[in-house]
């Protein structure tokens, strides 16, 4: 933990927006330097201007990427596009549709010139192709720029395809290929056109209005519980006020500014400017106003993050959280399927297997990243996807789908629900589920690990783990491959009846992740992490084959 950790960003602090937005410009990525060439995470490519890996080249390359991407998969209707609050976001969207136009590529940008959230994006590309008469047009895709809740000096681009959701792997890995091809070619292919010929969407309006079918607002009116919603700069900050003034509710947008260098934020755990809403340190200032409402609510820059805020607890621990929706949920939409599961991650909490087994309902656990929940949630037969980083979507009350990619504004809104409707905080609801399944203990940690040993780990099979034993309880899965749709982890998984750890390479540092979860309680939690550190190395020790 940073010495400064959960205080407010001093002007040392704080990125330089014009260098920041002249070096978009002015640098230029060197194709044989891996990190600086189009590489497609789990939520699209990411990166700095200053370190040449998010610059108007890579800009440039990807959107005539995804342009030729769209046209081979016979993709014809618009492309919805949208930016949040980062500095690099605004210049990049520019960019964006001037290759879009200049492809002739049908292109709806923001009616009112307004910042975009995720779902807004998402919820868009839905209601476009869920209706026939806009369907016969085409189907429509979107992109969305947004590094999420990454520092202010990053920028993020994401495609999402006519399902709405993250594009899969198959799409990425072409689109990725594709742009490099562009970049190490000099830009040749690109074309590009002045963006004067745009239509306009109502994004704001068309996802507030239509929250109505989601979320119980008259019982959260009837209540007259006092709200406060912080959208921590980011693209939600209209959003708030829009939906207190529609549905008539005592909200209080508690921070309605908008800042590229975040300078009104506290510095997170490394001592870094990120707008993550899960954590306590970027929360700090937001916490202080937690008594002052029944719900309290923060989201990151592209608001598909929640944070709640409860006066008796707190902070939620997102794992906590999601279990408590889950629970409510299921007990409160009476219309949705009746065998429609459960979708988590296999890093979230055992909580959430304890709550589902209480509802007699399927858990369907997938690898990380909100991408697998997308055709579950369109067909109904997922009616909730949550991971353990604060993301989450469900269905509307009558069991269709809503949005594939994550909602912070909707997950914090159901937080205002469930206090109106139980008349209980869901920290309160939370040590019920704990007096009932215990009080698990869950952290993420980290380990040194090689190129190499990454690699291998990525390709680890649960069956070379020898280990019979963890922490003194017997093994009873190794896991590779995901128990919901058998998609392979990119790691592995070991679960005893208490306890669970589960190692993943990371993508951006010479280390591998472990997660790991006790209900036993801290001590054993330790000793979880220790052996899971040993098992997973000795695995990797082992001669190949």
């Amino acid at each position: 933990m940073h010495e400064r950790a959960g205080t407010p960003a001093t002007e040392s602090d704080l990125i330089d927006v014009e260098a920041l937005v002249r070096a978009y410009y002015e640098q230029h990525p060197d194709a044989a330097v891996p990190a600086q060439r189009v590489a497609f995470g789990t939520s699209g490519h990411r990166g700095s201007s200053l370190t040449s890996s998010f610059n108007e080249d890579h800009i440039l390359a990807i959107t005539q990427a995804i342009v030729e991407y769209r046209t081979a998969q016979g993709i014809t209707g618009p492309l919805f596009i949208g930016a949040d609050t980062h500095a690099l976001s605004a210049p990049a969207q520019t960019t964006a549709l001037d290759v879009l136009v200049g492809n002739q590529v049908r292109v709806l940008v923001d009616e009112f010139d307004d910042y975009v959230p995720t779902p807004a994006l998402s919820h868009a590309i839905l209601k476009w192709n869920n209706d026939p008469a806009t369907r016969a047009e085409g189907e429509a895709d979107g992109i969305v720029i947004t590094p999420s809740h990454n520092p202010p000096h990053d920028g993020g681009f994401k495609y999402n395809p006519p399902h709405g959701g993250p594009a899969d792997s198959d799409a990425t890995s072409w689109i990725a290929n594709r742009a490099n091809e562009l970049i190490e070619g000099g830009l040749r292919g690109v074309r590009q056109a002045e963006p004067s010929a745009v239509e306009t969407y109502d994004f704001l309006g068309n996802y507030v209005d239509d929250l109505a079918n989601i979320i119980d607002f008259d019982a959260i009116r009837r209540s007259g519980i006092r709200i406060g919603a912080d959208p921590l700069g980011g693209a939600s900050v209209h959003y708030w006020a829009a939906i207190r003034d529609r549905y008539e509710l005592d909200l209080t947008v508690v921070n309605e500014r908008v800042d590229p260098a975040w300078s009104f934020m506290t510095l997170d755990w490394d001592g870094k400017i990120r707008m993550d809403p899960s954590s306590p340190s970027a929360m700090a200032s937001v916490l202080e106003h937690g008594t002052s409402y029944d719900i309290l609510t923060g989201n990151d820059a592209d608001a598909d993050r929640h944070g709640i805020v409860t006066p008796d607890g707190g902070l939620m621990n997102p794992n906590h959280y999601l279990a408590v929706a889950i629970e409510y949920l299921f007990a409160h939409r009476p219309e949705w399927r009746a065998d429609a599961a459960i979708g988590k991650t296999l890093v979230s909490s055992s909580m959430i297997d304890r709550v589902a087994d209480a509802l007699g309902r399927r858990l369907w656990e997938v690898p990380v990243g909100f991408k697998w929940f997308v055709p579950g949630l369109i067909d109904g037969s997922v009616a909730f996807g949550g991971e353990e980083s604060a993301g989450a979507s469900f269905l509307r009350f009558d069991g269709t789908v809503w949005t594939t990619d994550k909602d912070g504004i909707l997950l914090c809104l159901l937080a205002s629900e469930i206090r109106a409707v139980t008349g209980r905080s869901p920290s309160e609801l939370y040590a019920d589920l704990v007096a009932r399944f215990g009080d698990p203990a869950y952290e993420r940690t980290d380990a040194a690990a090689s190129a190499a040993q990454k690699a291998a780990l990525g390709k680890l099979d649960g069956d070379a783990i020898s280990a019979t034993e963890l922490a003194g309880q017997p093994i009873t899965a190794k896991l590779s491959h995901a128990p919901g749709n058998g998609a392979a982890i990119g790691g592995v998984k070991v679960e005893t009846a208490g306890a669970w750890f589960a190692a993943r390479p990371s993508g951006t540092e010479d280390v591998y992740k472990i997660y790991a979860e006790s209900f036993t309680g801290p001590e054993h939690l330790r000793l979880v992490q220790a052996e899971a550190k040993a098992i997973v190395d000795s695995a990797l020790a082992q001669p190949a084959g």
